[in-house]
């Protein structure tokens, strides 16, 4: 796009963003930023995106989860390597599930910045502005904590940082080795209730002790013990990702820097806003969240500016209908996409749709609403002869209590537990692996009756 710039988005509609009180220092703020270096090159991207269009043909699919919103309290080492394990536990049941290779892009290492349904929140009287993620204010309930902070975004970019720093150690550096992963699962399948996946985590074990047999293992194939994985965030806060964008020295395109893969939010996917705007311009990848208000006219928009070369792996539509919702919305926006000839990659966030508050005051997310979701995306791209092409999971590795239900299953009682979240509740480990499995057979199901339709 050659008018594009960097900065034009500054001259659209912008909203889910904060109004910075200090315009000196948030410039300065902005002018340290560009001076960094890219958290991501241009090649990790255009990797991915080879990938992704694989994915969207069915040669591949996409596991995509992590934080709802990553935290500067919570950071540490062990937190990221338990997430990373566990999403290499999903992709591995999914991989012998689906039969091909499973795309591994972590919502992390920028996932900073929330859009909130209100601009300002009450408690016991008291009306503050809502707090917007660590990148931008604070989540203490005082007025001086809600105040903008410019200085966040330099933190965040720190922290980011050193998550990737950690994320290319784990992915290169033995830690993902295939049999040590599949150890990791077979303790999952050990416990009574979940033994329905005691016979597919044997098959896995079956396979790997063939290669083996078979002269290949990990001591002499570097694809046994290494793993791409890839980053991305909702690019919700345009002066850090512009600060952080930078010209591909190959291609002489734009890169946004600051993750492999950004989505824009179905609160700012306004075709002629701020966030459309910056997004149109950049090389990355580009995820478009699709609710049940998304309307074909905008969805038309919206993929003639975000994918005008119609690219394969460019654009992935990840969408959001709550379960009991799919089968009204999902066919007009899959016939839209036929209509258009549109490259898309789908993809079903079953996360935020299904998110109710609990008897104990909680919000959460029943487990058995997310899975019906899936389902229900499942069976619709059955029915019109499309490609479910990935998920997208709010989920950590750590034991917390924010998602009821699952084969240790969380109770509304539990959910004070260990209720650690500071935005929207998340899949804990079992129960992330857990719907792997189930995803899995859905993908196992589906292979199999095209093949029998093949014959």
């Amino acid at each position: 796009m050659s008018d594009w710039t960097k900065s034009g988005w500054r001259a659209k509609p912008r909203i889910q963003m904060p109004d910075y009180t200090d315009e000196a220092e948030l410039k300065a703020v902005e002018a340290q930023l560009a001076k960094y270096p890219p958290l991501v090159f241009a090649g990790e991207a255009r990797r991915l995106k080879e990938q992704l269009g694989a994915a969207s043909r069915g040669e591949a699919f996409l596991l995509q989860g992590g934080d709802c919103a990553e935290s500067f309290e919570q950071f540490s080492a062990d937190a990221i390597r338990d997430t990373f394990k566990v999403m290499l536990q999903m992709a591995m049941v999914l991989t012998y599930g689906a039969k091909v290779p499973v795309v591994k892009v972590g919502r992390m290492a920028g996932q900073f910045a929330k859009p909130r349904s209100a601009p300002t929140e009450v408690v016991d009287g008291v009306e503050l502005p809502s707090y917007r993620g660590d990148i931008i204010n604070e989540l203490d309930f005082t007025p001086e904590a809600r105040i903008p902070d410019p200085r966040k975004m330099l933190q965040a970019y720190t922290q980011a940082a050193a998550t990737l720093n950690l994320l290319r150690a784990f992915s290169t550096g033995g830690y993902a080795d295939v049999h040590q992963v599949h150890s990791w699962t077979l303790g999952f399948t050990e416990g009574e209730k979940a033994a329905r996946y005691r016979e597919m985590a044997g098959r896995i074990s079956d396979t790997l002790d063939f290669m083996k047999a078979a002269g290949v293992d990990s001591s002499n194939s570097s694809s046994l013990r290494t793993v791409s994985f890839y980053t991305s965030h909702e690019a919700l806060l345009l002066e850090y990702e512009e600060a952080l964008t930078r010209v591909d020295s190959t291609s002489g395109n734009w890169l946004a820097g600051s993750g492999h893969m950004l989505w824009i939010g179905d609160r700012t996917r306004q075709p002629d806003g701020a966030h459309v705007e910056f997004l149109s311009g950049v090389l990355n990848p580009i995820g478009l969240k699709c609710g049940p208000t998304m309307e074909a006219d905008d969805l038309k928009r919206l993929l003639g500016k975000l994918n005008p070369q119609n690219e394969a792996g460019r654009l992935t539509l990840i969408t959001r209908f709550g379960a009991g919702n799919v089968g009204e919305h999902l066919p007009r926006l899959i016939r839209t996409v036929k209509e258009e000839g549109a490259n898309v990659l789908w993809v079903c966030d079953p996360m935020h749709g299904n998110t109710i508050k609990s008897g104990t005051g909680y919000k959460t997310r029943p487990f058995d609403s997310v899975l019906r979701e899936v389902r229900e995306f499942f069976a619709v791209h059955k029915a019109e002869g499309t490609v479910p092409g990935g998920v997208h999971f709010e989920m950590t590795g750590q034991d917390v209590t924010e998602c009821t239900g699952g084969v240790r299953a969380v109770t509304e009682e539990n959910l004070s537990d260990r209720y650690h979240t500071a935005c929207d509740p998340r899949l804990n480990a079992s129960q992330s692996l857990e719907l792997a499995f189930l995803v899995a057979e859905e993908l196992t199901s589906l292979r199999d009756e095209k093949q029998a339709a093949a014959v």
